[in-house]
């Protein structure tokens, strides 16, 4: 019998533990001024390629669209008040950054039983200017399955930005500062 319970607590301590495959390649604390550069191209994920509905313009995009710049994607829902926040902190980032043609900003409404026009009144109403689209199924369930669970629970305000490259890079839970989001994404937007 201890040899049976050595074994199980063997196979379940942290030491035995490894990452899943599909785990999101670097994880860079929102403080960081300096972030490592990839050592290659990634392969494209799939959900790269789906198409969405910007609800400001009407009009479709893919991320793939964004290849060459870089694209913060917020996970959010409207009822969220943590998302208020968080879309507060990215509409500074949006005035701290100008006009920056090489940084893309998409909010991503992963509730799945909101549509287009609630979106569409919660954006009107908090004068949002960047994309904003109802997440398609393919696309929720890539970003819990390659990144993260976090990424369907709206209210812990989950991140990511993907790099010119085509990296993708979680970024902590938690609301983040424009300043903060601005000190990460700016070695990254750098020519």
């Amino acid at each position: 019998m201890p040899v049976l319970t050595f074994l199980i607590l063997a196979a379940c301590s942290p030491a035995s533990a490894t990452p899943p495959a599909t785990a999101m390649p670097t994880h860079i604390p929102i403080s960081t001024s300096t972030a490592p550069a990839p050592t290659s191209t990634p392969k494209t994920p799939d959900w790269f390629n789906v198409e969405m509905t910007d609800v400001n313009t009407g009009q479709t995009f893919k991320m793939s669209d964004f290849a060459g710049k870089v694209v913060l994607v917020e996970a959010m829902a409207t009822w969220c008040p943590t998302c208020w926040e968080q879309e507060n902190e990215v509409k500074k980032l949006q005035g701290l950054m100008g006009n920056s043609q090489d940084l893309v900003l998409v909010s991503l409404d992963v509730d799945l039983h909101e549509d287009t026009p609630t979106l569409k009144e919660f954006v009107t109403t908090g004068s949002y200017g960047w994309r904003f689209a109802v997440t398609p199924l393919a696309v929720a369930r890539a970003l819990n399955t390659l990144y993260s669970t976090d990424f369907s629970n709206p209210p812990l305000a989950p991140m990511l930005f993907i790099d010119r490259t085509g990296g993708v890079y979680g970024l902590p839970n938690g609301v983040k500062s424009a300043q903060a989001l601005q000190n990460t994404l700016a070695p990254y937007l750098k020519p």
